[in-house]
């Protein structure tokens, strides 16, 4: 666990310095600190001067959510017209590691109506995606195939195992951009929406990629402190196309056994709360 700082190392103060001159007389309040990265809220004298730095850490330890700030810059710069992510400011390498610098988006993480995020990620699923881009996981194969390599790393795997699914679900041929990491915290609302953050992950591939981690209970658990009721993952779904919510839900299972998976492999990784996130997903794994 890397310990969130109160203060950005000198080194990157004073390189931000050089890019906002008002970040002399700004103020530093860390956001959080993380498996990955590290990131500080930079505050100045007026509405306007505000921004975010965000230090990269570690490059590719979690087998599920990548962490490359190289595609976060690029698609903080691909998505400046659309105004759903943060507006890209700067992108530099120093001894204490790679960084990006965006303006921060004021507002409070999303917690209620599922309307929104449908309708967020149908822009977002309306962008082309930038080039070069990771290709997602695309069909019952791969998404398993990912579940089974995070299985590897974990003890005790059986019961999970067990559960399995079966169902072959070919690969779809509609890529469209995904977020890859749409969960309560990455989703700020504000007087002019909603948008998105964290984009340290994005990829090219099946759209329900995206609706599963909304719709994960166990993302859902963590991020926001419950899973989605019945009636709001029924709101959500009818949203969408009647072919989209019927590849959603043939690719449910195996979407909740690789989350089953990615939470016992974070448990079993000193972090503990992640039982919680697995206790829901297996569970919804066996109702399924």
């Amino acid at each position: 666990m890397i310990l969130a700082l109160a203060l950005p190392p000198e080194s990157l103060r004073q390189k931000v310095q050089s890019i906002l001159p008002w970040a002399a007389s700004g103020e530093w309040r860390p956001l959080f600190g993380g498996r990955s990265n590290s990131a500080w809220h930079l505050i100045g004298k007026t509405p306007e001067q505000s921004a975010v730095l965000k230090l990269y850490r570690t490059q590719a330890n979690n087998p599920l959510f990548p962490n490359d700030p190289d595609a976060e810059a690029r698609l903080l710069r691909h998505l400046a017209p659309t105004g759903i992510a943060p507006q890209w400011l700067a992108s530099f390498s120093l001894k204490a590691g790679q960084c990006n610098l965006y303006q921060a988006i004021p507002g409070k993480s999303w917690a209620a109506d599922v309307s929104k995020v449908a309708a967020l990620i149908q822009t977002l699923h309306s962008v082309a995606p930038p080039k070069p881009l990771r290709q997602g996981p695309n069909g019952s194969t791969e998404i398993l195939t990912q579940a089974d390599t995070i299985l590897d790393k974990c003890e005790a795997t059986a019961p999970l195992r067990s559960l399995r699914p079966t169902q072959q679900v070919p690969p779809t041929d509609h890529l469209v951009l995904l977020h890859c990491d749409i969960v309560a915290s990455n989703l700020i609302q504000n007087e002019t929406g909603l948008h998105l953050i964290d984009w340290q992950c994005p990829a090219v591939g099946d759209a329900v990629e995206d609706l599963a981690i909304f719709l994960s209970p166990a993302m859902q658990t963590l991020y926001r402190g419950s899973p989605l009721s019945k009636a709001e993952v029924n709101q959500f779904l009818d949203l969408f196309d009647a072919t989209t919510r019927k590849r959603y839900h043939m690719l449910a299972p195996h979407f909740h056994y690789r989350m089953a998976a990615y939470c016992l492999w974070q448990a079993q990784n000193d972090r503990p709360d992640y039982m919680d996130g697995y206790a829901v997903e297996r569970a919804a794994l066996q109702a399924g």
